[in-house]
């Protein structure tokens, strides 16, 4: 008796697993083509924290730039917060960004990339958003089966599943976006001069105009990566006399946007780009415009969509200005 009774349990939990796995599998299935990856885990008694999620990244191979608490200023700004919790936090693999760049000059886009953790306070559950491989791939006009851009997708999805240990990636109901192209804001500053001296130079000018332009409009900038410095050149990348890339946030945008879409931290802070290849003749800026926002997470509040195009036409008309 005792033997069937094992052997009863034994069959229920084999079941049971099946069946986990694949509500997982179906999931991950009704969730192809979408952008935005969502991953949940209960969290009563308040055991993850947004430093437990970047130790978890941290040990799998992604380096923190930042973990801002948005509800500090949200709470000094406006009175009043969504959640409890809301963070928005940038980062990077500076292997796979070299091997991405290398291909792909304009992934600087999404360099770092970027998530929001947020407590969801009636489930008492604790969020992550952040792209899934399809998102990257379209944002950025990389193939969807480059080896090196699954294989950041892939570290990604590690480094979730590790800050989320109970956790279970959700079911969106996002819209597919079938081109990218809107997505991409692209600015160009003539280069006349041929020496390094002198593009150093030039590139000092245009971060110190976008710098002194974007702060007394409230934007901040939360990130700032020198990847020729201090990644390209350690690795022999010789092919840029510039490469930076700036994290742009701004709270007047963030905190309307975040009400109904927390999971807007995927794009936000958003990285721009500033690159000079040796030998051309421009140097290129660049950043992912808010229709990626709006577009595949299916905005339609009308007040968080008006701070989004606002605070794009404000960038460029900055960026327009610089050449």
């Amino acid at each position: 008796m005792k033997n069937i009774f094992k052997a009863m349990v034994v069959a229920f939990l084999a079941i049971g697993t099946m069946a986990y796995s694949a509500v997982n599998t179906k999931v991950e299935e009704l969730n192809k083509g979408q952008s935005v990856q969502v991953i949940s885990a209960p969290n009563a008694d308040g055991a993850i924290t947004p430093k437990t999620i970047d130790a978890a990244f941290e040990k799998n191979g992604l380096t923190m730039g930042g973990d801002n608490n948005m509800n500090s200023p949200f709470e000094k700004r406006f009175n009043h917060v969504h959640y409890k919790t809301y963070n928005l936090a940038m980062f990077s693999n500076t292997d796979l960004i070299v091997k991405l760049i290398k291909k792909y000059p304009k992934f600087g886009s999404l360099t770092p990339l970027t998530m929001s953790i947020w407590s969801d306070d009636t489930r008492k559950t604790m969020n992550i958003s952040a792209l899934s491989l399809t998102g990257m791939s379209k944002a950025v006009g990389i193939p969807e089966n480059d080896p090196d851009l699954v294989a950041y997708a892939d570290m990604v999805k590690t480094a979730l599943k590790a800050a989320m240990p109970k956790g279970e990636f959700q079911k969106t109901n996002f819209p597919i976006v079938d081109k990218a192209a809107s997505y991409k804001q692209e600015f160009t500053v003539d280069v006349s001069a041929t020496d390094d001296k002198a593009i150093q130079e030039l590139k000092g000018n245009i971060e110190a105009g976008f710098e002194g332009e974007m702060e007394p409009l409230g934007f901040l900038l939360p990130n700032y990566m020198n990847l020729q410095a201090d990644v390209f050149d350690a690795a022999g990348f010789k092919d840029y006399d510039i490469y930076v890339t700036y994290s742009i946030c701004k709270f007047d945008v963030i905190y309307p946007v975040s009400k109904l879409t927390p999971e807007a931290g995927a794009w936000a802070p958003c990285s721009m780009y500033i690159y000079h290849k040796k030998g051309e003749d421009k140097i290129h800026i660049g950043y992912l415009g808010v229709d990626s926002w709006i577009t595949s997470l299916g905005m339609t509040d009308k007040e968080a969509i008006g701070k989004l195009y606002e605070a794009q036409g404000m960038i460029t008309k900055i960026l327009q200005g610089l050449n």
